[in-house]
C-alpha cells in the first residue's frame, strides 16, 4: 500500500512539471510560427491533453464497450467546462478570447447539441451509428481546416518582435512532446493508484468509475490549463478547454462510432443535455463582460458539485 502512495505523489509530480515543459513549449511554438496562442490551445494543447480520453474511448470500441466512450466523453467535457474553467477563474479572473467566444466556444454547443440530436432521432435503437459517427470526423476535419485557415491569416498579420525571447524550434517541440508524456503517464498513475486507495476504503467500482477514473483523464486539461493560466497565458488556457471539448466529441466519438455503433444509457441524454446547459451558462458569463471574474468560477465550481451529487444518487 506505501507502493501506492508513491505512486500517487509521482504521478502528481509528473502531470505538474509535464504541465509546465508543455505550457512553455506550446507558447514558444506559437511565437515561433507567429500565430495567437489561442490557435495553439485550440488544436496542440487541447489534442495532447485529450489522449487520455482517446486512449480509453478506442481501447473501448476495439472491444465493442462503447457505451463506456459516450460517458467518458460527457463526463470529461463537464469537467473541462466547469472545473478546468471554473478552478482558472477562481484563481484569478481571465480573459476570453473575442474569437473563441465567436467561432470555438458556439460550435462546440453546436457539436454537443448535434449529439443530443443523433442520440435522440438519429436511430430507432437509442444508439449513435457509423453513418453519424462519420458526420462528426467531417465536421472535425472542417474544424482543423478552420483553425489552420486562421492561424495562416494571424500570421500574415503578425509583427516578429526581436527583443522576444523564444526557444528554438528543437527546444520548443521536445518540451511539447516530453511534456505531452510525462502528463499522459502521470495521469495514469493518479488514477490506478487513487483507484487501488478508494477501492482499499471500500468503495465501489462504479463510484470509483464516475468520480476518480473521470477526474483522472480530465487531469490534463485542469493542471495544463491552471499552469498557463498562472503564467498568463490565458488564450491557452480557454482554448486548452474548448478544444479539448471539440475534440473529445468530434474527434474521439467520430473515431469510436465510426469502428462500432455506439449504444447509449439514457443517462448520457440527460448528460448531454446538462453540458449544452452548462455551455451556454459559462458563454453567457464570458460574454457578459468579455472575462471570467471570480465569483462566476465559484459558481461553476458549486454547480459540479452539485452535478457530481446528482450522479453519484443516480
Amino acid at each position: 500500500m506505501i507502493l501506492t502512495y508513491v505512486v500517487l505523489i509521482i504521478g502528481f509530480i509528473l502531470l505538474i512539471k509535464g504541465a509546465d515543459f508543455f505550457v512553455d513549449g506550446s507558447s514558444s511554438i506559437a511565437k515561433l510560427l507567429r500565430v495567437p496562442s489561442a490557435i495553439i490551445g485550440l488544436t496542440i494543447v487541447a489534442f495532447g491533453t485529450s489522449a487520455p480520453e482517446l486512449s480509453v474511448s478506442f481501447s473501448a470500441a476495439m472491444q465493442g464497450q462503447n457505451e463506456i466512450a459516450i460517458s467518458n466523453v460527457l463526463g470529461s467535457n463537464i469537467f473541462n467546462l466547469m472545473v478546468v474553467t471554473g478552478a482558472c477563474a477562481a484563481v484569478a479572473a481571465i480573459p476570453v478570447n473575442a474569437g473563441i467566444l465567436k467561432r470555438e466556444f458556439p460550435f462546440s454547443i453546436f457539436a454537443a447539441g448535434l449529439l443530443l440530436v443523433f442520440s435522440l432521432f438519429g436511430s430507432d435503437n437509442l444508439e449513435i451509428a457509423r453513418m453519424e459517427g462519420i458526420v462528426l470526423l467531417v465536421l472535425f476535419i472542417l474544424y482543423i481546416v478552420m483553425q489552420v485557415r486562421g492561424a495562416l491569416k494571424s500570421r500574415s498579420e503578425a509583427e516578429e518582435d526581436p527583443m522576444e525571447n523564444i526557444l528554438s524550434p528543437f527546444r520548443s517541440v521536445a518540451l511539447v512532446i516530453i511534456g505531452c508524456i510525462m502528463i499522459v503517464f502521470g495521469g495514469d498513475f493518479v488514477v490506478d493508484s487513487a483507484s487501488a486507495i478508494a477501492a482499499s476504503f471500500g468503495l465501489s467500482e462504479t463510484l470509483i468509475g464516475l468520480t476518480i477514473v473521470a477526474f483522472g483523464t480530465s487531469l490534463p486539461e485542469l493542471v495544463t490549463s491552471v499552469v498557463a493560466s498562472r503564467k498568463g497565458e490565458n488564450d491557452l488556457a480557454i482554448g486548452n478547454v474548448v478544444g479539448s471539448n471539440l475534440f473529445n466529441i468530434l474527434m474521439i466519438l467520430g473515431i469510436s462510432t465510426s469502428i462500432n455503433p455506439v449504444p447509449l444509457n439514457p443517462t448520457a441524454i440527460y448528460d448531454c443535455i446538462l453540458l449544452i446547459l452548462f455551455s451556454c451558462l459559462v458563454l453567457l458569463f464570458c460574454w457578459s463582460k468579455k472575462k471570467l471574474g471570480r465569483g462566476e468560477g465559484i459558481i461553476m465550481l458549486i454547480l459540479y458539485a452539485v452535478y457530481t451529487a446528482y450522479i453519484i444518487m443516480r
